[in-house]
């Protein structure tokens, strides 16, 4: 499985990834003190000692450099994650996305993608379709092995119950204990998917 497509830019960067990653660490700082709607590629671009004009050349417009800042945080492949088991993979996946959980990031974008359809195109296309795809992956891979039956009904529903357990612990602004994802994969998606 092949990592999916970034955004597309307008030129090819001349920014070094260091001075990449500092952009988007700014832009991501922004989103979570100011939120989307008052996040200023302006400031972005005097904080980052650059013109606006060479971040739009670079990133095109607002939609683009937040959704590449939120890509810069990282996100696993389906390759990435072979415990050997389906309960196995679905709980490292859940334990990655909880090492990279960031309330207020999360909470500005949610608004924010329900605001602008231009960032939510960006969002669906950048960020939950790569996401689906590795849920995906890892769906096939236990079918493959035989550990998971292809017909089960639940199969088509695990990529948007994980993303509704997940978005439903921000908005219940509940603590990481650490034991969320193995919870919710044994309790909840290992029974529906009859593992």
């Amino acid at each position: 499985m092949s990592d999916p497509p970034d955004p597309p830019r307008t030129r090819r960067s001349r920014v070094s990834p260091a001075r990449e990653s500092e952009v988007f660490a700014l832009v991501l700082d922004q989103l979570r003190s100011v939120g989307y709607e008052l996040l200023s590629v302006g400031d972005v671009a005097a904080a980052a000692r650059m013109s606006k004009a060479t971040i739009y050349r670079l990133w095109g417009g607002k939609p683009e450099l937040v959704i590449m800042a939120v890509r810069s945080r990282g996100a696993p492949c389906a390759e990435d994650i072979d415990t050997g088991t389906l309960t196995g993979d679905l709980k490292r996946y859940l334990a990655h996305l909880e090492e990279r959980r960031d309330p207020e990031l999360n909470r500005a974008m949610a608004q924010a993608v329900h605001r602008d359809p231009a960032l939510l195109d960006a969002f669906r296309a950048h960020v939950l379709e790569p996401a689906s795809l590795v849920v995906d992956g890892l769906l096939a891979r236990a079918v493959a092995r035989g550990e998971l039956d292809p017909a089960r009904p639940a199969i088509p529903y695990v990529g948007s119950a994980l993303l509704g357990a997940l978005m439903g612990r921000e908005l219940r602004c509940e603590p990481d204990d650490g034991r969320f994802g193995d919870g919710y994969v044994d309790h909840v998606l290992a029974p529906a998917l009859g593992l």
